[in-house]
């Protein structure tokens, strides 16, 4: 009888033994890890055009240094516009408009890596960009040479009686995405501007805008 009890008891221990084991071998897993981000920081938005790419496409700017969006993270989300009207009496008013804004991703293992998440928000502009309200004559067309990947997409609209020529480009590099914004008008009688033009423009600006993101980088 005592070697029994003797055997009952070893058997428990054992079972014991093995049960912490296994939530020591649970506890031992590890966490999930991504990569890290490639991009740290952002350019300072208002920064990512050269001085004369500004002047070429708002010839006669409000304010050449632009107008900085407000931000509660500079190193995550930042924006700038410019605006040009350029007067020219009885032959009326050519208007420009633009405006870019970097959005950058860290890392999260809960989320997914940076790039990762970029690319979720970059597909997301894209759509965004062509389901404008009202827009007409919509294009879209890949831009090659500008960042990881790059989408241009124009299309026309009528604000308060006025066509506008709109062209949104959205790029991404790494982690960071940029959205550009440029559109011109028309105004009291003056010819619209052509949308090829206005494309050609903001691709070339586009680039900028995704080397500037490199740059602050170092």
């Amino acid at each position: 009888m005592l070697l029994v009890a003797g055997c009952s008891g070893s058997d428990s221990d054992s079972s014991g033994d093995a049960s912490a084991s296994a939530k020591s071998s649970g506890a031992a897993k590890p966490s999930p890890t991504v990569a890290p981000a490639k991009f740290k920081k952002l350019p300072n938005p208002c920064e990512a055009f050269s001085k004369d790419t500004v002047k070429k496409m708002l010839p006669k700017a409000k304010d050449a240094s632009g107008e900085r969006g407000n931000s509660r993270d500079n190193a995550a989300h930042g924006t700038c516009s410019w605006s040009s009207s350029d007067e020219n009496g009885v032959d009326g008013t050519q208007f420009r408009w633009l405006d870019v804004g970097y959005q950058r991703y860290d890392s999260d293992p809960g989320i997914g890596s940076g790039e990762k998440r970029a690319t979720d928000f970059y597909t997301k502009q894209v759509i965004d960009a062509k389901d404008t309200k009202d827009a007409k004559k919509l294009t879209s067309v890949k831009t090659s040479g500008t960042g990881d990947e790059a989408t241009a997409i124009t299309y026309d609209v009528k604000k308060e009686g006025n066509d506008f020529k709109n062209t949104t480009v959205i790029a991404r590099t790494s982690n960071i995405v940029v959205t550009l914004n440029y559109n011109g008008a028309g105004l009291a009688g003056a010819d619209a501007p052509k949308g090829a033009d206005l494309l050609k423009k903001a691709q070339a600006a586009a680039k900028e805008a995704v080397t500037a993101a490199a740059k602050a980088n170092g």
